[in-house]
């Protein structure tokens, strides 16, 4: 018979959840090491369920157990039981962990995109710059000499009009005409529409 008893005192049953935490938010760690054997099975079993993953879970599980030390004087029994409360804490960590997991795969998801495409770009963009080059001198070869000459002064060598009609010695508003037909002739030749 226990002593207790046998002395003619109340027995004691055991201690409820919600009193052992009531107890951690005080800072006394034999609670805390009570509420830890009560709630460590069940916080993995959740938190393995949602992750899946048992390193993480162990990793999880953890920090729900550390944050039920740090916060424990915000149970609140009003609310709900502990250890509804403590499960709700694991669930909304274990929850956390999958968005950080997913955020994080979809980051590195985006950067080997946009790394693999930087490549694969830089070369589409080498060979359609060489086949404008080309198709552009092409076209060129289809103007007339002056028009050929006023074209690549202007737009290659970047001088204005008066110095182009200057260079080659034409009065200025047959460089202009030269150089509008020419273009027009370039636009028409590109296949740029209008």
């Amino acid at each position: 018979m226990d002593e207790a008893a046998a002395l003619g005192a109340p027995a004691v049953g055991p201690v409820e959840l919600g009193d052992l935490l009531v107890q951690v938010a005080r800072g006394d760690q034999d609670a805390f090491a009570a509420v830890y054997e009560r709630v460590v099975g069940p916080v993995f079993g959740l938190v393995r369920s949602v992750l899946r993953d048992p390193s993480q879970s162990e990793e999880v599980t953890q920090e729900v157990l550390v944050e039920v030390w740090r916060v424990a004087a915000r149970f609140d029994p009003a609310r709900g039981t502990a250890m509804t409360w403590v499960m709700t804490l694991a669930h909304r960590r274990a929850v956390d962990r999958v968005r950080s997991e997913q955020s994080a795969s979809d980051r590195e998801l985006r950067a080997a995109q946009l790394s693999g495409s930087r490549d694969y770009d830089h070369v589409v963009e080498q060979v359609e710059a060489r086949l404008e080059r080309e198709q552009v001198r092409r076209c060129l070869r289809t103007l007339t000499q002056i028009q050929r000459q006023s074209v690549t002064l202007a737009y290659y060598k970047g001088l204005t009009y008066r110095e182009v009609a200057e260079l080659l010695s034409q009065p200025l508003g047959t460089v202009k005409t030269r150089l509008r037909d020419g273009l027009i002739r370039l636009r028409d030749c590109l296949g740029v529409q209008g």
